[in-house]
C-alpha cells in the first residue's frame, strides 16, 4: 500500500473511533483506545495534530491495557501531569487546597520573629486597660456541679470615659448572672484583657490571637460601686457601651469594679512580667 493510502486509512480509523466515543453515552468524557496499532508517518502525525480541535490525540495514542481511557487536553498532559488518574483508580482527585489563614493587612510590618520595640510596661498595661471594651473574667464557681472550679465569662468593661482613664475596670452586672452568684461566695476574680482592639497586632502580626500580642491579667477583689461613685461608673460604662441604657430594667442591673491587687503583663511568647500597683496607677496610657 502506498503512503497516501496509509494516510487515508489512518484518518478514517481515527474518525471512526471518535464517532463511536460520542455515540456511547455511558462513556461520556472518555475515548476508546484501540488495541490495534498502525504505522503513522511524521507527515500523517502532523496532519492529525493540526486537525484535532479537542486536542485529544495524546490520550488516543497513549498505551493502556483498558479499552476506556479518560481524555485530557494536550495542555493538561504538559502542565498538570501529576493530576492524571492512575491505572484502576476512579476520577482524578482535585489538587489539595491550601488552608486559609485569617490575617490583618500588614502596615509596615516587621519580621515575624523580631520582638517589638520595648515600651514602658506600666504604660502599656494602662493603655490596654483603657482601650479594651470587654474582657474575660474568671471566678471560683459556686454552682453545685462545678463548685470550686474556675468559671469564665466574657463581659463588657470600661476603665472610664474616653478622655478619663482610671485603670480600674468597671462592670454592669445583673444578680441573675452566675458570675455574680460566684462573687457572693468568693469575691476574688481574675480579668484577662487581650490586645485585640489596639494597633500592635494589626501592624506587626498576622493573627490578633497570636502569642506575640499583648495580654494583661488583673487579679483582685470584686466589689459593688458605692453610691458616691455610681455616677462616674454610669458615665464610664454607658459612654463606651451606649446600648446598656436600653437593657431591660427587670434584671436589676448594678455596677461593680475590681479592687486590683496584682498586675501581670505578657508582651511576647512567654515570661509574664509583674507590675506593681504603684507603677500601674502612676503610668500614663501609651500605645502598645
Amino acid at each position: 500500500m502506498s503512503v497516501r493510502g496509509r494516510q487515508r486509512l489512518a484518518r478514517a480509523a481515527v474518525s471512526w473511533l471518535l464517532g463511536c466515543s460520542a455515540l456511547l453515552s455511558p462513556a461520556a468524557g472518555y475515548v476508546i483506545v484501540s488495541s490495534v496499532s498502525w504505522a503513522v508517518t511524521n507527515e500523517v502525525d502532523e496532519e492529525l495534530v493540526s486537525a484535532s480541535t479537542e486536542e485529544a490525540l495524546p490520550a488516543l495514542l497513549e498505551d493502556s491495557s483498558s479499552i476506556w481511557q479518560q481524555s485530557f487536553p494536550a495542555s493538561a498532559h504538559k502542565e498538570d501531569a501529576h493530576l492524571r488518574p492512575r491505572a484502576g483508580s476512579g476520577r482524578a482527585r482535585p489538587p489539595p487546597v491550601p488552608p486559609r489563614m485569617f490575617s490583618y493587612r500588614r502596615e509596615g510590618a516587621k519580621a515575624a520573629g523580631t520582638p517589638p520595640a520595648q515600651t514602658p510596661r506600666p504604660g502599656t498595661a494602662r493603655s490596654l486597660a483603657h482601650s479594651s471594651g470587654w474582657g474575660c473574667l474568671a471566678t471560683v464557681s459556686a454552682q453545685k456541679k462545678i463548685q470550686g472550679l474556675p468559671f469564665g465569662n466574657c463581659l463588657p468593661i470600661s476603665d472610664g470615659p474616653i478622655n478619663n482613664s482610671t485603670g480600674i475596670p468597671f462592670f454592669y452586672l445583673t444578680p441573675k448572672d452566675p458570675t455574680v452568684s460566684n462573687l457572693m461566695k468568693n469575691p476574688m476574680a481574675t480579668l484577662m484583657l487581650p490586645e485585640l482592639e489596639g494597633e500592635l497586632c494589626r501592624k506587626n502580626i498576622v493573627d490578633p490571637e497570636d502569642s506575640r500580642c499583648v495580654r494583661l491579667t488583673l487579679t483582685g477583689q470584686m466589689i459593688a460601686v458605692s453610691p458616691e461613685e455610681a455616677e462616674f461608673a454610669k458615665q464610664a460604662m454607658f459612654s463606651r457601651h451606649p446600648v446598656m441604657r436600653k437593657w431591660p430594667r427587670q434584671y436589676e442591673w448594678f455596677f461593680m469594679k475590681m479592687r486590683i491587687e496584682h498586675i501581670w503583663l505578657q508582651k511576647w511568647y512567654g515570661g509574664a512580667s509583674e507590675i506593681s500597683r504603684e507603677e500601674y496607677f502612676k503610668a500614663v496610657p501609651t500605645k502598645a
